[in-house]
């Protein structure tokens, strides 16, 4: 895999992963906080469908530096200047968590460049008309995001603060998938959080203020699958995302949580090979 740093217009950098060759690129965009490492799990699948994956460290995470004040939209741009680079034309993208909230983002953002998408547990637009945007999720991620709701100042203490230390609102079955191969998403979090806590603060910042874009006006195919027992990112976001993206489709995932849904990776991935249209 060749791992690359760009100098964007702005003069910021971004660290860029590519696994090269010919076949379809797939953009992976990373949860919060994961670095933007290409999923290993889902590599015996990509290579048996043809995937080449591409992706990158979102601002402030590893190498990558800090864009104070990015909106979820921004992340199109810097997708692009990733493409271009590499001389890519159109893609796929797929993320997970805070990455598919990305991934929705980009679709909306990139119509003449990214031929599906799919997002795996994403948030919706914060303030959504008729989503209970709170309703269904853990404690600890109600804490955490009503902290981003009060600025960078009262998220900062957050993360600083005993409580940041917290586990998750994970689900039993997702304590068994991270004993299992998604366990690779446990690394590269312990990762992402070694050189401090911005991308985190700043991907929770970009969740609770205006996106940027809209995602009612993704043309492209869509994927969205939610696990029905998420209690990180209640199932009620994917519901409204499948019924706010024209022609979206949506798989409910009974019995699973924020990670365990990742069980539907590789169908979800195939899925995503079948309606880039190459």
């Amino acid at each position: 895999m060749r791992e690359i740093d760009l100098t964007l217009p702005d003069g910021r950098r971004l660290h860029a992963y590519d696994t090269g060759g010919t076949d379809l690129p797939v953009f992976w965009q990373h949860g919060t906080p994961n670095l933007g490492t290409p999923p290993e799990p889902l590599f015996e699948a990509a290579d048996r469908l043809g995937i080449r994956w591409v992706s990158h460290n979102r601002p402030a995470y590893g190498n990558s530096t800090r864009k104070p004040g990015r909106s979820v939209g921004d992340v199109a741009a810097d997708i692009a200047h990733v493409a271009d680079e590499l001389g890519i034309e159109r893609f796929g993208v797929m993320g997970h968590s805070g990455g598919g909230t990305h991934a929705v983002a980009c679709a909306a953002q990139l119509p003449d460049r990214v031929l599906a998408a799919v997002d795996c547990s994403g948030l919706a637009p914060f303030g959504a008309d008729g989503l209970d945007w709170f309703g269904g999720m853990g404690s600890v991620g109600i804490r955490s995001l009503r902290a981003a709701t009060q600025g960078v100042e009262a998220k900062t203490a957050y993360e600083a603060s005993p409580e940041a230390e917290a586990m998750p609102d994970f689900t039993d079955a997702d304590f068994a998938a991270l004993e299992g191969r998604w366990g690779w998403l446990g690394k590269i979090a312990g990762a992402a959080i070694q050189g401090g806590p911005d991308g985190l603060i700043d991907d929770d910042l970009s969740a609770v203020t205006p996106w940027g874009c809209d995602p009612a006006t993704i043309a492209v195919p869509l994927l969205v699958v939610h696990g029905e027992d998420d209690r990180v990112v209640p199932v009620g976001h994917g519901v409204w995302l499948a019924e706010h993206c024209p022609g979206a489709e949506f798989w409910s995932r009974p019995g699973d949580g924020h990670i365990s849904v990742l069980a539907a990776a590789e169908p979800a991935l195939t899925w995503l090979r079948d309606h880039a249209g190459r």
